[in-house]
């Protein structure tokens, strides 16, 4: 690692990150480990793992252990997608249908539950562009809001069961209605599972095959992917959640974890495992304009667009979003092609500066891309449901402050 006041940084202060992850989570029993990657100007000058990844069998956290990213696995897909882009498969505002021809029926809901609703045509087509950005009229299961989330959970469309495909859950989307008008608002959802279907269908081939073609491997992420090999199992971390009394419960072992198994269901909304040394290869190919030691991923100006507030009329998540949940605060925040987008740094009440582009993890991982600053972070845990804490904006007030250059 490079030293901190090589880039600009004050090596006292970020030694604050340790002493606050200890002192306020890890001692005290609310996280097991965590690990956080601090890099500027194209150098890791901080990357330190806390704690322990299995509390169980006493294995510590170390900065190769494999951990549950979900929707961290977000921006990966969009970037790839968008690579398709690059090469003219599609425009962002292509129908959807046009691709998915099953979905051309698709309607809003109006009243009704599953299977007898009434629906109501769309105001206009969803398009590719609405599905980066969350516009779609799709939504998740366990938003547990609406009749048609209800029905998401009904007819298991998480993915999760064995055996099941992207192409089953497309199937079983064609005979649901949309929350609302696509373009209309802004929701959380399986979008970016579709998102990576369209990957398969541009590429011809399967997600986990085109991810590691097109992503994985240029760039040297060399541990990511959608399960843990049986020699990398011993790295592979317990995910927790805390129980009533606050202790730490077991969610997913690492011994007996699906991500073990036979994966089928690519997710491309929450699919991936991966280590802190491979996510800062991608946040800094982001944060390179598209490149990384030669590797050319992405255009400059494809970054750009991507990372633009394609929210309407500028608005932020606080004006457009339908429901509560999402892996960002929403004030000050847009939200682009993938990734949410700071908008107002004093409407958001938050430290860091304008254009910084992020997202996060349901087991409380998140990471960030500030251009202005040359900076990320890359911040990982296990512990479910993700708003349990707000490690992002924690981080942000020790980080930024240690900027001197």
């Amino acid at each position: 690692m490079t030293r901190p006041e090589d880039v600009g940084l004050s090596s006292e202060r970020l030694a604050r990150i340790d002493e606050h992850m200890t002192r306020r989570y890890i001692a005290p029993g609310k996280i097991a480990g965590c690990l956080t990657l601090v890099a500027r100007r194209g150098e890791i000058v901080h990357c330190s793992p806390l704690g322990q990844r299995d509390l169980e069998r006493g294995r510590p956290m170390e900065r190769d252990t494999l951990v549950r990213i979900y929707s961290m696995t977000k921006p990966i897909v969009s970037v790839a997608l968008m690579s398709l882009y690059e090469e003219g498969h599609f425009a962002l505002g292509d129908p959807v249908d046009r691709y998915i021809p099953e979905w051309r029926d698709l309607g809003v809901y109006e009243t009704g539950n599953h299977p007898h609703f009434l629906t109501r045509p769309p105001e206009r087509r969803m398009t590719i562009r609405d599905l980066l950005s969350h516009q779609s009229g799709l939504t998740y299961g366990f938003m547990e809001r609406t009749n048609v989330d209800a029905a998401y959970r009904k007819l298991g469309l998480s993915g999760e069961k064995e055996g099941r495909t992207l192409k089953d859950m497309i199937d079983g989307l064609a005979t649901l209605p949309l929350l609302f008008d696509p373009g209309s608002a802004w929701s959380y959802s399986v979008a970016t599972d579709v998102v990576g279907y369209l990957c398969e269908v541009f590429s011809g081939k399967s997600l986990d095959v085109f991810l590691q073609e097109r992503i994985l491997g240029p760039l040297g992420m060399t541990d990511t992917a959608f399960s843990v090999p049986p020699e990398k199992r011993d790295r592979f971390a317990t995910n927790y959640s805390r129980r009533r009394d606050k202790s730490l419960k077991v969610e997913d072992d690492p011994e007996t974890s699906p991500y073990c198994g036979d994966v089928t269901f690519f997710s491309g909304g929450g699919g991936l495992v991966s280590t802190a040394d491979d996510y800062a290869r991608f946040c800094q190919m982001l944060l390179n304009g598209g490149e990384l030691k030669g590797a050319r991923i992405l255009g400059r100006k494809t970054i750009e667009l991507m990372t633009l507030n394609h929210l309407p009329d500028g608005k932020d998540l606080s004006d457009c979003a339908v429901g509560a949940f999402g892996e960002t605060p929403y004030a000050g925040q847009g939200f682009g092609l993938g990734f949410s987008v700071v908008q107002d740094l004093a409407r958001g009440q938050a430290i860091g500066s304008i254009g910084e582009f992020a997202w996060g993890g349901a087991a409380s991982t998140v990471f960030w891309v500030d251009p202005a600053e040359e900076l990320f972070v890359v911040f990982l845990t296990q512990l479910m449901p993700s708003q349990t804490f707000d490690f992002r904006g924690q981080l942000k007030r020790l980080i930024y402050p240690a900027i001197i250059d």
